[in-house]
């Protein structure tokens, strides 16, 4: 049998048809997201939204946790879709199986792969930005390049920390942001790649060597620039050149509809080149937001919002030193960027592999600070530790961890599924948890299939 065809309306339309006088109390701001795993009610939401409108959450940011296979960027996609509908820009910066590029694209949006052989980013390039500011000009032109400048010299910095495992020296810093200004006087009319800054450094111009302090010494020049040199050469010569040493593949459309950076194509062992993409993604990408804000500020642009995705969120954090940071930052500003985000990773436990006690403590923050944590099926013990900081009470903690057991050994059909897929508790602050149910769509789940790697292909047929 059918199930019965479902109808809403006010209580002053249908006051004779529905017994209740209250209502389930769900939310209905926001992206619908599924149903309440108890009274069947429709639930809403989304960060930006209960942000923005329902003013349920003080963080534009959601955080969710959960075993593998259980519809974590299911739910996520969910949320693209829906806040591409109301003129959000999604914005996933950093894809890492991939689980959204086929959403971005059926919405219109661009996909640019990153890796060896497929696409490179020239991390000299201010993109967005240094468009922006000529758009702009003036103060706030200038202001803007000012800002373009700090972000690709922290980008090289980055991607030098990446090749020594270890912080670039604070004369190094002030050796490769005057070098920086150097390209951009010499090179106008044009943007410089990485070989361009190793030359100028073998250089050695005035400008440049009076910051090292050389006193017309070549030889206190070379000991003050050479390991900065050298780093430069293995970056270029190293497991990053190829994709970094170049002019960028494809720049980000800051007027596209949706934007996935898709770098699956990296090997899951290259950790080295996983962070630089990572890195290198996040910095574009955020650049893009604020050269559309300064653009807007200016009455250039109408003003657009932002919803970043970062799943997997444990590969990117242990790749290497700073990424913490980074994304630690981010977090913080989020709100003054109208930027919302989602942060997805399996455990807590992932934190606990982090090289220092404060790069733990600054991922754990992550959790502390989201205005939305999202628990799919997590093990008791897992549950317990999250209730430590967002506060679960035990039914919480029961019914969450019942989903993480795996299909009985007596069903034996080829397509049972967990327990506790599609199946989400939403915490906010002190409130009781909202446990949905979310069941997709066909077109979602043509869109969005992580398991495409165990479905069979069919065999090709001669002619």
């Amino acid at each position: 049998m059918d199930a019965p065809t479902m109808w809403r309306a006010t209580t002053v339309q249908a006051c004779g048809l529905w017994p209740f006088a209250a209502g389930s109390g769900s939310p209905l701001t926001g992206v619908p997201l599924g149903q309440h795993l108890f009274t069947g009610a429709t639930v809403c939401g989304d960060p930006l939204s209960w942000f923005t409108r329902a003013r349920y959450i003080s963080n534009p940011s959601l955080f969710m946790l959960g075993m593998p296979g259980l519809g974590k960027s299911t739910l996520v996609n969910r949320m693209l879709i829906g806040l591409a509908a109301t003129g959000t820009v999604p914005l996933v910066l950093g894809d890492l199986k991939p689980d959204y590029a086929d959403t971005v694209r059926a919405l219109g949006g661009q996909v640019i792969a990153v890796g060896r052989g497929v696409g490179g980013i020239n991390v000299l390039d201010p993109g967005a930005m240094g468009e922006a500011a000529l758009r702009i000009g003036g103060e706030a032109g200038r202001s803007l390049l000012a800002e373009a400048h700090g972000r690709v010299l922290n980008m090289v910095a980055a991607l030098v920390t990446i090749v020594r495992g270890r912080p670039m020296d604070d004369h190094e810093q002030s050796v490769l942001s005057t070098a920086l200004h150097l390209l951009r006087e010499r090179t106008p009319g044009r943007v410089a790649v990485l070989p361009d800054l190793l030359a100028l450094i073998g250089e050695g111009p005035d400008r440049l060597r009076a910051v090292t302090l050389d006193r017309g010494d070549t030889a206190r020049y070379r000991d003050a620039v050479d390991p900065l040199h050298r780093s430069l050469m293995g970056l270029l010569d190293g497991p990053l050149g190829s994709t970094f040493a170049s002019a960028t593949s494809t720049r980000i459309d800051p007027g596209a509809p949706a934007v996935c950076v898709d770098i699956s194509r990296i090997g899951e062992a290259d950790t080295q080149l996983t962070a630089a993409a990572m890195l290198a993604a996040w910095s574009d990408g955020l650049g893009t937001v604020a050269a559309s804000h300064a653009l807007a500020d200016a009455g250039l642009a109408p003003r657009r919002w932002f919803f970043t995705v970062l799943d997997e969120l444990w590969r990117p954090l242990r790749s290497a030193t700073g990424i913490v940071d980074r994304i630690d930052a981010l977090t913080r500003l989020n709100r003054s960027l109208g930027l919302g985000d989602a942060k997805i990773t399996h455990t807590l436990k992932d934190a606990e592999a982090l090289g220092s006690d404060a790069d733990r403590a600054k991922a754990r923050g992550f959790v502390e600070r989201a205005g939305m944590v999202v628990c799919a099926g997590l093990p008791r013990t897992e549950m317990e530790e999250l209730g430590k900081i967002v506060g679960l009470s035990e039914r919480e903690i029961s019914l969450v961890s019942s989903w993480s057991s795996p299909p009985g050994w007596a069903t034996g059909g080829v397509h049972d599924e967990p327990p506790g897929r599609g199946r989400f508790l939403i915490k906010v602050g002190g409130r009781p948890g909202i446990p949905i149910r979310v069941a997709i769509t066909d077109a979602e789940r043509d869109l969005h299939n992580t398991n495409t790697r165990w479905t069979p292909s069919t065999p090709a047929t001669g002619t």
